[in-house]
């Protein structure tokens, strides 16, 4: 899967961004999917990821290494400033604030849930 790299439009946006790099499709299309221009809830966010053709795990998985991650997965991430949504795949990050990294943006602690293609 390739994912184009989108920054969050504001800084309320990262939910919005990371369902537009995953799906392929512009924040202001999942903004309007969502009627939803600030912070977004799990529960919109695996409404977008689904209406996208994408699936969620159930529950979340506490991570500590990049080691830990599955192939592709929506990441929470607890950073100095607030909560906030990442992506990962193949072994980059996406991340709508910070940029493509290597390795996780800092954070004290780190969640993801693993993405799946619906078929």
């Amino acid at each position: 899967m390739k994912i184009q790299y989108i920054h969050e439009p504001t800084d309320l946006q990262c939910g919005q961004a990371v369902i537009a790099m995953t799906a392929g499709v512009t924040v202001d299309e999942v903004i309007r999917l969502l009627s939803n221009e600030r912070e977004t809830t799990l529960k919109e966010m695996r409404l977008a990821f689904e209406h996208y053709g994408f699936s969620l795990s159930d529950s979340r998985v506490q991570v500590y290494k990049k080691e830990q991650l599955p192939r592709l997965c929506l990441l929470s991430l607890e950073t100095p400033r607030c909560w906030h949504w990442s992506l990962y795949a193949a072994g980059t990050f996406y991340d709508p604030e910070h940029g493509v990294m290597s390795d996780f943006p800092e954070a004290n602690r780190k969640y993801f849930w693993l993405i799946k293609k619906n078929t």
